[in-house]
Order: C-alpha cells, then structure tokens, then sequence
C-alpha cells in the first residue's frame, strides 16, 4: 500500500496498514504535520457544537474517539481540560448550556468514557471561576457552567508519534519525497533533497494529501476554512487552568474559546471550524476574523485584549464541505481517497479508509488494532519525577531517554531563555524524529515558531544543533 500524505490521516492510515500485516509505504513532499493537521486547536472533544447542531452520531464517534485516545492510544500526549461558560445575563443562556453540556456528557457516558477521566458537568460558583480562569469578568458573573474535554499538548506531537509507531511496525516513512504520475497502482517517487526519483508499485494507493488530495483525485474534493487562531501570553490572563468558552452572538453552536497551551501560551479560536479564512492558509489572518474573536472574548474579560496583546497567530483547519466535519471516502479503480474529518476522530478515519483499500486491493490483512495500540511514548508513561514537567508532557515515557543519550552540550539547558524547550529535544529531533531543516524543529517538532519573535531568539541555537546532529548521522 502506498500511502500519499502525512498529515494525521495519512500517518495513522499507514499505521493501521502496517499493524495488520501489511507492507506500507508513506510519502510526503514536506514534513510530517505540515499542513491542516498542525492547525487545529488542540482538543478533543465530543463537541458541544455538534450536539447543539443536532449533529449526533458525530458526537457519539468523536466521544468513542476520544476516550480511545486518551485512555489506550496516546495518554502521554492527552490531559483533561475543564472549560468553563460564564454566565451573565438571562437565565434561559444557562439552561441551553446546560442542555447541550449534560447532552454531550450522556453520549460520553454511552462510549463508555469513565468519570474518573472526564468529570460530569457541574455548575460552579463565581470564586470558582474566578480562581480557574482569573481574568475573567467579574462584574454580573452569576458563576459558570463547566464541562471537561481532552486536549493535546500538540496536535503536531500526535503525527509525529504516529509516523514513529507506524515505522516501528515496519512502514517505511519517507519526507520530502514528492509523488508524481501518481496512478491507482503506484507513483515515481522524487527525492526532493536530492532530485533522484525512481517508481514504485503497489496494489492500492490511498490519497490522504488533505488539501492537496484533488490534485490527485479531482472528485477529492476538499474546501478549506477554519479562520484565524490568535496567540497570546497566557499570564496577560492570569495563568489560566481551564478553557473558557463564549458564544458568538446568540448562538451555542458557534464559540470562541481561550484554551491554555504549551510554552506559556494561549490560544483564541473558534471552536468550530466553518469560519472562511482569507488569503493563504500557512500565513495570512483576516482582520474581519481577529476583530471577532477579540470583541467576542472581550464580552468576558475584566482587561479587554487589543491587537497588542497578540504575539502570532495561526490558521484554522477544517473542511467546509459536511458541517458535520464528516470525512468522505471516495474509490476510483484501485486508489482510495479520504477527505474531511476531525482530528478527534482521524483513527476511525484512518480505519475505514485501510478496510476500503484492502477491499479494493484485494489484500490479505489482519484485523484493525488501532484501538488497543499505544503509540510511542505512550507504554509505561507515569507523570511526574524529576524529568522536566514540559518535556513529559510531550514525550511520555520517552522522556528519560531524550536526555540519557543526548549527545549534546547542556542538555537540559533551555534553547533560549523563557522558553521551556530543551537543547536535548532539538537533537532528539533531528536524531529520532525526522526532522531535516530548521523550520521542521520550530514549527512542527515544537511550537516556538508560532511567536516570530521566540523564533528568532531560539533560530541561532536551534540551527546549530540540527547542523551537528545531521552532520554525525
């Protein structure tokens, strides 16, 4: 199986091959992670958009999905999250959030999600609120309703760690190798570092180029949207330890949430993903879309945010086509093309799209076992010790051997200052993860590259440890 694309879908459709037996292999013209699948906002949730949409076996997946990954898949790279939902004004506001919340947490329930992992709605008082999100508007807070989701240290960790595990089953993953005269049975393969090229055969090739895919399959058809997500210190909001989630205008459907991230940071951002974005999806933001998020998250602030407040933003990813965010599998001849989808639900993408190329490719192959199998880093993970907090919390049980054989000077040293991302990390990087250039450490294999400006502080030292690991590779 030839598998085009590693973004989440790719990467966990050739992991899935590959865990049933089959002989898998997984090309991207860029990195790992770079496209959509780095852009989202990083939870899993079983959406209280959806419920409110009445969109409710999307629930029910997304929660079956999420307690998989946050239980079995990958509880190194997940953590609970509490949002909370001031309240302020008509009483009527209150219960539609506590219709949609309790909703969301029955469905939970029935995926079989144990309370002990994602605690039940519970209406909480103002101290309460205050004390979880500090910043938030005091004035007419009658208190909050408060839900818990999963949320991912970092959705472009998750592909990483995938492509890993699908290489420890025996898939071969290949970077920056472009495909071209991509048929139903196979493509020429094009080093892009080196321009040498040569063609591969398979029984069936799978198009999980996301946005890409109708360059490949034209009925792939796949609209991009999302809007903007905005970057901000997360002390300007008092150190937050849960989302905060506010509806845009009437609608419960339709949020702007704050949700506390890695490296000190927050991000704002719609929680559905139907929002047009303007202009390019790696580095435009529309202004329309900045100005909605700050007046709608300001309606809940003590200190209103302005433009200043924002150290960088990022794109939203997400197929328009199904509000719903369903994915779409398409067969023609012998390639399967699989479109849309969440990153909550990308294993029960992935699955059905290897049963449909196995049918098609008429392949001999084991059962899916996706749902019972643990990605790197996940086995034996325990939290806490005296390894560093942030780098638990992206490696798991994997941490220790970051530093143990690190051959670099200070490991343990911050790559600059203010940023809790190690000397260690860039070499294990480069060393065990794949990455090749600069951009693929800052950008993907950590997130300092979301603020420009701690780009440029960590770009020196970063540069220098990628061009002596690669050197004595």
């Amino acid at each position: 199986m030839l598998v085009i694309g590693a973004g989440v879908t790719g990467v966990g459709a050739a992991l899935d091959a590959a865990s049933r037996g089959l002989r898998v292999a997984l090309v991207e013209a860029n990195d790992l992670a770079f496209g959509t699948s780095r852009w989202s906002n990083k939870l899993l949730h079983s959406g209280l958009s959806f419920v409110t949409s009445g969109h409710l076996p999307m629930v029910l997946e997304s929660a079956r999905e999420r307690r998989i990954l946050m239980t079995a898949v990958a509880p190194h790279l997940a953590s609970p999250l509490r949002h909370v939902y001031p309240l302020y004004g008509p009483q009527r506001r209150a219960m539609r959030v506590r219709l949609g919340t309790g909703l969301g947490r029955a469905l939970g329930k029935v995926s079989g999600t144990p309370a002990e992992l994602l605690p039940p709605p519970a209406r909480i008082d103002a101290l309460e609120t205050i004390r979880l999100f500090p910043e938030v508007r005091r004035d007419g807070l009658r208190g909050a309703q408060s839900s818990v989701d999963g949320q991912l240290v970092d959705d472009a960790r998750l592909v990483v760690a995938l492509a890993r595990t699908a290489a420890a089953f025996g898939a071969s993953v290949c970077t920056y190798t472009r495909a071209e005269n991509i048929t139903d049975y196979g493509a020429r393969l094009v080093d892009t570092l080196t321009g040498e090229s040569f063609d591969v055969y398979a029984r069936t090739v799978v198009n999980a180029a996301g946005r890409w895919a109708e360059g490949i399959d034209s009925t792939a058809r796949f609209d991009i949207g999302g809007g903007t997500h905005l970057v901000v210190d997360a002390a300007r909001l008092g150190h937050p330890t849960a989302g905060l989630s506010v509806p845009l205008g009437d609608s419960l459907s339709d949020l702007v949430s704050i949700l506390p991230a890695q490296l000190g940071r927050a991000y704002i951002g719609f929680t559905r993903g139907d929002f047009p974005s303007v202009g390019s999806v790696e580095s435009q933001q529309s202004s329309s879309d900045v100005d909605t998020l700050l007046s709608v998250v300001n309606t809940a602030l003590r200190v209103p945010l302005t433009s200043t407040d924002i150290l960088g933003t990022f794109p939203g990813g997400s197929d328009l086509a199904d509000p719903a965010r369903r994915h779409r599998i398409r067969i023609s001849g012998a390639m399967v093309s699989v479109v849309g989808g969440t990153l909550t639900t990308y294993r029960s993408r992935a699955q059905d799209t290897v049963d449909a190329a196995v049918a098609v490719g008429e392949l001999s192959a084991g059962p899916c076992i996706t749902d019972t199998t643990a990605l790197i880093g996940a086995s034996g993970f325990i939290a806490g010790g005296s390894l560093p907090a942030s780098a638990v919390a992206r490696y798991g049980s994997e941490t220790a051997a970051v530093f143990e054989h690190a051959r670099v000077t200070d490991p343990f040293g911050l790559i600059a200052p203010g940023i809790d991302v190690t000397r260690a990390e860039i070499e294990f990087a480069v060393r065990h993860e794949g990455a090749l250039h600069v951009d693929d450490v800052l950008d993907r294999r950590t997130r300092i590259g979301l603020v420009a400006a701690d780009a440029d502080a960590a770009r020196h030292a970063v540069t220098d440890i990628v061009t002596e690991t690669l050197a004595a590779l």
